[in-house]
């Protein structure tokens, strides 16, 4: 009964973590897509400024492949990971911080997997007009081929190369350049966590979903 609770208990804080962050992404997302320009910028503070982009690619921007092969690898990797999740879960054998960590991660690239899906069919597009929520399928692109909206953009520290550098003499060097949206940084801050203090047990954790160990579990129980 304990064993039941405790993996109840564990579900439902990641469930719950996950879907108040999908939440935060989404409406900041649809605020920004119905409020501004693509292009346009508001300062907050002369480091801090919303930056109104939308990119094809993934977190921060990159671009890898085709739109389409981009959309389903990240459904594929993102439902594998909210499957192994579950999974790791029922083994209670992890920290509650570790489970909390990969629920980051996991409500991040769903955050992005879900502008990619609908909001080429929802929205019309932003380019010189603020966009509109619109019929199903009347938006500026097809299912599947939806763009990402970025927006947080942190220009900390603004300067110029040094006349003598051998590349990008005298242009101008801003840090921090790329911008990012609430999605991007929980996957970042994810990512960060596990390799600052979880190495160990996500380490542990793949070698328990190898496919061997799954085999020599299986039997071992029957």
């Amino acid at each position: 009964m304990t064993s039941s609770k405790g993996t109840s208990k564990a579900l439902a804080l990641c469930s719950g973590l996950i879907l108040l962050f999908l939440i935060i992404d989404q409406a900041s997302k649809i605020w920004v897509k119905t409020s501004m320009v693509e292009g346009e910028m508001i300062e907050i503070a002369s480091w801090f400024k919303l930056y109104f982009v939308e990119n094809e690619g993934m977190a921060y921007g990159i671009t890898i492949g085709s739109k389409l092969l981009l959309t389903l690898f990240r459904i594929i990797a993102m439902s594998a990971g909210l499957y192994y999740l579950i999974r790791i879960i029922r083994m209670q054998r992890f920290s509650l911080g570790f489970l909390l960590t990969l629920s980051l991660v996991i409500a991040g690239g769903f955050g992005n997997i879900i502008d990619c899906l609908f909001y080429g069919e929802i929205f019309s597009s932003s380019r010189g007009a603020v966009a509109q929520l619109v019929p199903w399928g009347s938006g500026y692109g097809d299912f599947l081929h939806g763009k990402v909206v970025d927006m947080l953009y942190f220009p900390i520290i603004r300067t110029t190369y040094p006349e003598w550098s051998p590349v990008h003499a005298g242009e101008p060097f801003i840090f921090f350049s790329p911008i990012f949206n609430f999605a991007d940084a929980c996957i970042s801050v994810g990512v960060a966590l596990l390799l600052l203090f979880y190495r160990r047990s996500f380490s542990l954790a793949l070698e328990l979903l190898s496919p061997q160990r799954t085999e020599e579990t299986d039997s071992t129980a029957q």
